[in-house]
This record gives structure tokens, sequence and C-alpha cells, in this order.
């Protein structure tokens, strides 16, 4: 920037290009997600509204600069790295957010990731299959991206910090929970949805698809990643104890402990997302009543809004009027499909019997946030080439479904929280 500067001394004043204009959007963009934190409880709306709508705004901004928007399907390794920085810190965060409880308790959890789970994949892939006209097998890619409940944007619904959860209504505890496990947990859906665009459904591919990606791939990842999270809060405590480490450097080891789970699993094959939570869970237990668990919990937090702001804005600056058109109206009826039926039906029979009064049992059914984690299985799957003339299709459609998202959750949380929890 410097050197084009000199270059054009000798003509006079000459607009700065490209770098200043975007990095005066950062800082505008900074100043925003600044505001839109501030007081945000008491506000009708989400600060992931305001994101999506900065980075929209911004995009609109820069076209008369003659500044291309970014374009998710050409810089599908930006978008792959950045949302799996921040699925893999908010996951992390997330289980360090969750309390003691009895093992009847963790059924709740399993029958959300065993029930609610694969009925929303397969309810999304039955509509996108008859109503939209994908084949089998990218529907799946599509039901599996749209399944989880998103741990990032989800946060704001569920439990709080270390040391205050224990007082907060278990809804919250079950909502937190199911967004920090089904992440992981829904990525064998995935596989098995670009699997079967390359090889028939016969008993050898389902039978190696059980081995390699449920049992090896979730296990492992599971014990894995909680010896490791045990192994890395005896350290941290350790070094703690022995005055050994100072206190304000929570934020960067949260965001290492989250990226060493998740990075080493993927080296051997296993699933990072499913590692970085059991990590938390085992951190947050070795110690269950340590300070140092809220100010981990308060540095991972950091991380998370900084990386959620910059996925989001990421993701408004890319929207263009043809691909939000690539749904096709089927494709963005599936939105109210997925958050007013779907979801909210699946829920309530995972719940069923589960002893949570019954407006908490509306509460987790009405909150399956749809985000970053969406984003994430979305992009992965458009980017491995098996959809071919499908993925911009299986894309647009996971990103219109993320937007409605948003927008419904986002304007309803205050509203529907103050109704349906006790204070």
């Amino acid at each position: 920037m410097f050197l084009a500067v000199l270059a054009n001394a000798a003509s006079g004043i000459s607009p700065g290009g490209e770098i200043p204009a975007a990095l005066l959007l950062v800082a505008l963009a900074a100043l925003g997600a600044i505001g839109a934190l501030s007081h945000e409880q008491e506000r009708h709306f989400s600060a992931s509204l305001v994101y999506l709508a900065m980075g929209a705004l911004g995009a609109l901004l820069v076209r008369p600069l003659g500044i291309d928007p970014f374009r998710l399907l050409t810089g599908h390794d930006t978008v792959e790295v950045l949302t799996d920085v921040a699925i893999a810190v908010a996951v992390f965060a997330t289980a360090l957010r969750l309390r003691r409880a009895p093992p009847r308790r963790w059924r709740t959890l399993v029958l959300l990731l065993a029930v609610t789970m694969p009925l929303t994949t397969a309810a999304i892939a039955l509509y996108a299959s008859l109503a939209m006209g994908l084949p089998v097998a990218a529907a799946i890619v599509l039901g599996a991206a749209l399944a989880p409940t998103d741990p990032v944007l989800a946060g704001d619904v569920g439990l709080g910090p270390p040391g205050t959860s224990e007082r907060q209504p278990r809804a919250r505890a079950v909502l937190t929970a199911e967004a920090g496990a089904n992440d992981g947990a829904a990525m064998p859906l995935l596989v098995l949805g670009l699997t079967l665009t390359a090889h028939d459904a016969t008993s050898a591919t389902l039978g190696s698809w059980l081995a390699s990606d449920l049992v090896y791939g979730v296990g492992l990842a599971a014990v894995g990643g909680a010896v490791a999270g045990w192994s890395f809060a005896a350290g941290f405590h350790a070094m703690r104890r022995r005055d050994l480490l100072d206190e304000g450097y929570e934020a960067w080891a949260a965001v290492a402990a989250a990226l060493l789970l998740f990075t080493t699993a993927e080296l051997v094959g296993a699933y990072g997302f499913v590692a970085a939570f059991a990590g938390g869970l085992a951190f947050r237990r070795h110690e269950y009543d340590s300070d140092a668990n809220r100010q981990f919990h308060d540095g991972a937090g950091q991380a998370e809004t900084v990386l959620t702001l910059a996925v989001l804005l990421l993701l408004g600056s890319a929207l263009t009027t043809s691909g939000l058109g690539e749904p096709g109206l089927a494709g963005w009826l599936l939105a109210p499909l997925l958050l007013l039926v779907i979801r909210p039906l699946t829920a309530l029979l995972a719940l069923i019997g589960s002893g949570i009064a019954p407006r908490e049992r509306l509460y987790v059914a009405w909150f399956g946030v749809k985000g970053v984690a969406a984003l994430n299985y979305a992009v992965v799957a458009a980017a491995s080439g098996l959809l071919g003339t499908h993925a911009p299709v299986v894309l647009w459609t996971t990103i219109a479904c993320v937007i409605v998202s948003i927008v419904v959750h986002g304007i309803s949380a205050t509203a529907v929280t103050r109704r349906l929890l006790p204070d």
C-alpha cells in the first residue's frame, strides 16, 4: 500500500484502493459489534442479527469501489478454516458451562442425539428429495448440514458461565449440551450422504461407514478428547497452584486447548468437534469448582465472539441475489418447515419422559438454532466436488435456512425466554 502511494505521489491525490477500504470496514464492524453486544439482553434482537446485516451492508458499500463480494464456493478454504476454528472454540466453551448432573439426566442428551438429529436429517432429506428434486445422497447432505443446533448462536439462550449455571433452568442445560455435542455427532451423517454420491448403498458401503465414522471417528474422538482434556486441566491447574502461569492468558490458553483437541483428532481421522466437546467436559470436571474454569471459559467466550463476528460478516458480505435465488421457492419454504414443524416435533418426541416441565420442553424445541455449524457443513460438502451441479442448491438452501433462523430466533429470544422459563 505504501509503495502504491509513492508511485502515485507525482500525480497528486488519488484514492487508496482495496486494502484501506477493507480495513475501514473492519474498524466499522468492530465498533458495530461493541454496540451490538452492549446491553444485548435488554433488546429484542440478538447481536448475530446485527453482524449479518453489517456484512450485507458492507458488501453493498464496497461494490461501487470495484471490489467483488466474497464468493463462498471459490473461497471455501477461508470459510472452512474460519468456521472450523469458531466451532472448535465454541463447543469447548460450551462444555465448560455444563454443570454436574446424575447419569439419568444425560439420557435426555442421548435421546436428542439419537432421535431428534437423525429424524431431522431424514425429514429434511425427504422434503429435499420430493419437493426440491435433489438426489437422495444430496438430500441427506442437506439434512445433515441443517440437523445440528448451533453451539455458537445457541449460546445466547443456553447456560451462563461456570459458577452461574447451577442456578439456571434445566432447559438451558439441555439446549447447551445438545448444541455442544451434536456438531460432531452430525458429521457421520454428512459423510454418509457424500459417500452415497459415489457408491451404492450396499451392505459393504454401510458397514464401512459404521466402522470408520461411527465407531472409530466418534468413539476415538470422544475417548481421546476426554483424556486429553483431563490431562490439559491437570497441567493447567498445577501450573496455577505453583504460580508458574500468570492470570490474564486464559483466552490464549482456551483457544490453544480447543485447537489442540480439534486438530489432533482430525490428524488421526477422528472428528475434531467431538474431541473438543469431550475435552471441555473433562477439563471442567477435573477441578469442578475452581475459579480458573470461569476465567478459562470467559477467555474462550471472548475468542468465540470475535470468530462469530468474522463468520457472520463474511456470510453477509457473500450474499448475492443470484445465490439467494438458487434454492427456489421450495428451498426457501424449507426454512419455516424446519423451524416451525420439523425441529419442534422431533425435539418434543425426544423429550417425552424427560421430567422437564412442559414450558421448558417448548423452549428446547423452539431454539433449534442454525448457524455457523450449518455453514461449515454445507461449504465442506460443496467443496468436495461430490455433489456436482447440486452443490450450489445445497449450499444456498443451507444459507437461506441460516438467515431465517438468525432473524427469527434472534428476534424471539428475549420474549420466548421470558414467557417459557422461570425467573
